[in-house]
C-alpha cells in the first residue's frame, strides 16, 4: 500500500510541475468583410507558435521579442499553409502584416494581422483551419466573423476544420450550436474548473466519522451528495455568467482567475483538513459565483450575436453543464466502487487533494504575478 501511495504521489507531482494554468490550446480568429476583402487577425499563443514553428532559437526555454521577429517568416509560411479562406469564385490571397504581442490572462499571444483579397464580393465564405492540426489535435480556433452588420461565431479545428458561412442571410440561431460546442469544449479544456469540482466530489462517496473518512453504506446518500454539489455549482456560475454576459457586473480578469485558483486550494485542502463536511454544496455555490466570471471571459472573447444573445448564452451554459455532467458520470461511479478501499481513503483523498491544492497554488502565483 505504501508503494502504491508513493507511486501515486510521484505521478501527481510530475503532473503538477509540468502543468500550466490553462491546458486549453485556443486561438482567436477575427474576420471583418469589406466587399471582396477580409480584414483579419489571428491571435495565437506564444507557446503554440513555439510548437508550430520553433520560436525559441537558442533553446533556453524563453521566447524573446527578437526571436519572435526573426521567426515571423516561418510563422507566415506556416499560417499560409494551415489557414485558407475561399469563396464560390475561388481562393482568397492572404497578405500578412507585422506581428505584435498581446497579453492575455493565460500568457502572451502573437497578434498576427492579415488581409484576404478574394476574386469577387463574397456571398459565402469557406474557412479551412488546420493550425496545429498535427502538432496538437486538441487545439481549437474561436472565430468571430462580422459581415454586413451581422456577427457569426464558430469553433474551428478538429472534426470542424472545414466550415462554410452564408454572408448574405446568416441565421442568428445557427450560432446556438456553436455556443453549445464552445461550452462543452471550455469545461473539458479548462482543467481549473474541473479540479475545483473534483475536489468537492471526491468526498461525496464518504462520510466523516470520528475524525476519519468512512465509505457511505449505500448509493443513495452518495447520489444526493453529488447532486447537491453539482446543482449548487451550476446555479452559482449560471447566475454570474448571465450577469457578466449582459454587462451588468464585471470583475477584472486577473482577479477572477486568481480567485478561481484560490477556490481550488480551499476546496482541496478541505479534504485533507476537513472544516466543512456535510455542507460542501455551500463551498460549491460560493466559489461557483467566481467560476461564472471565468466562463464569462470566454464569452467576451467570442461575443454574443445580435438577435440571439439570450439563446446563445443559454446554449453556452448548457454546453458547460453537458461537459460537466459527462465528467461526473465518468468519474463518480468509479469513485463509488473504490470508496471503501485503502487506496481511495488513504492515498487518493489525501495525496490527490494535496496535489490539486499545490497545482492551484502554482496557478495562483502565476496569475497574481502575470
Amino acid at each position: 500500500m505504501k508503494k502504491i501511495t508513493a507511486v501515486l504521489a510521484l505521478l501527481l507531482l510530475g503532473a503538477a510541475t509540468s502543468a500550466h494554468a490553462h491546458v486549453a490550446s485556443n486561438s482567436f480568429l477575427t474576420l471583418r468583410l469589406e466587399g471582396a476583402r477580409l480584414d483579419g487577425v489571428l491571435e495565437l499563443a506564444v507557446r503554440d507558435a513555439e510548437i508550430a514553428v520553433g520560436l525559441d532559437s537558442n533553446h533556453d526555454g524563453k521566447v524573446t521579442w527578437g526571436e519572435v521577429r526573426a521567426s515571423q517568416g516561418a510563422l507566415v509560411r506556416y499560417l499560409g499553409e494551415h489557414l485558407q479562406l475561399s469563396g464560390p469564385e475561388g481562393a482568397c490571397a492572404l497578405q500578412f502584416g507585422a506581428v505584435k504581442v498581446n497579453e492575455r490572462v493565460d500568457g502572451n499571444y502573437l497578434w498576427q494581422p492579415f488581409t484576404a483579397i478574394c476574386p469577387a464580393a463574397l456571398r459565402r465564405l469557406t474557412i479551412d483551419y488546420r493550425v496545429l492540426d498535427e502538432e496538437d489535435p486538441s487545439h481549437r480556433g474561436l472565430l468571430t466573423l462580422v459581415a454586413r452588420g451581422s456577427g457569426q461565431t464558430a469553433v474551428l479545428g478538429g472534426a470542424h476544420s472545414l466550415q462554410s458561412f452564408d454572408l448574405r442571410h446568416p441565421s442568428p440561431w445557427s450560432a446556438c450550436g456553436e455556443y453549445l460546442q464552445a461550452g462543452i469544449w471550455h469545461i473539458w479544456s479548462g482543467i481549473d474548473h474541473l479540479l475545483f469540482l473534483l475536489s468537492l466530489l471526491l468526498p461525496a462517496v464518504l462520510l466523516r466519522r470520528a475524525h476519519r473518512w468512512q465509505a457511505v453504506p449505500q448509493a443513495v446518500p452518495a447520489f444526493f451528495n453529488i447532486l447537491k454539489v453539482v446543482t449548487a455549482f451550476t446555479l452559482a456560475h449560471s447566475i454570474t455568467l448571465s450577469l457578466a454576459a449582459f454587462d451588468l457586473i464585471h470583475l477584472p480578469t486577473r482577479l477572477t482567475e486568481s480567485a478561481i485558483a484560490a477556490s481550488i486550494i480551499v476546496g482541496a485542502l478541505n479534504n485533507v483538513v476537513p472544516v466543512v463536511t456535510e455542507a460542501r454544496w455551500r463551498i460549491a455555490f460560493a466559489f461557483g459565483l467566481l467560476h461564472g466570471f471565468g466562463f464569462a471571459a470566454v464569452l467576451s472573447e467570442m461575443g454574443l450575436p445580435q438577435g440571439a444573445r439570450l439563446a446563445s448564452l443559454v446554449s453556452f451554459n448548457l454546453g458547460v453543464e453537458a461537459g460537466q455532467l459527462a465528467v461526473v458520470l465518468a468519474v463518480m461511479p468509479l469513485a463509488y466502487l473504490l470508496r471503501g478501499t485503502r487506496f481511495y481513503q488513504g492515498a487518493l483523498m489525501p495525496w490527490g487533494s494535496t496535489t490539486i491544492a499545490g497545482l492551484a497554488l502554482v496557478w495562483l502565483i502565476q496569475r497574481a504575478t502575470a
